[in-house]
């Protein structure tokens, strides 16, 4: 059997490759701080909506970390056990349920940040400003052209830790 070459590069590989270059800078402070990568991005993901008082649907947490449902549940259920995370029902509708990073939580946001905004100050420096700015645009304009229609259910294999 003969196998057909492919004309393009493995563009998913690339970006899994990719994401744990750019990881391997920030595991280790993340380590520090007894996080896990996905505890971080949903520290991440609270911390960007910090604002929101009421606190932020866990669905659309997931969705924004990037993480299956049932892996939210124990994610969460950990950080709330570690005095990160605070969670309650919605006000508006008692089905659903919100979460909010606590004083503890945003403190270590607010620590981690300091060290991942130096990492992609290097990151800068080492890509030039503008081929970061670049890389940024290219990967807003996959992500568009691809329809950013997948919610935290429907994620394909491969994108929990």
């Amino acid at each position: 059997m003969t196998s057909t070459p492919f004309v393009h590069r493995n563009l998913p590989r690339l970006l899994l490759q990719a994401r744990e270059a750019v990881m391997a800078h920030t595991r280790p402070s993340l380590r520090a701080h007894g996080l896990s990568d996905q505890q971080w991005r949903v520290l991440r993901v609270l911390g960007e909506h910090a604002q929101e008082l009421a606190g932020v649907e866990t669905g659309r947490v997931a969705k924004e970390a990037y993480l299956l449902g049932p892996s939210l549940t124990g994610v969460l259920t950990r950080m709330e056990r570690d005095g990160l995370i605070e969670r309650s029902r919605c006000p508006q509708d008692a089905r659903r349920t919100v979460v909010r990073a606590t004083p503890a939580g945003l403190a270590k946001v607010g620590a981690l940040s300091q060290t991942i905004e130096a990492h992609y100050a290097w990151m800068e420096m080492q890509l030039g400003k503008a081929a970061l700015q670049t890389l940024y645009g290219l990967l807003d304009q996959v992500i568009e052209l691809e329809g950013d229609v997948l919610s935290a259910s429907e994620l394909p294999q491969g994108t929990e830790e």
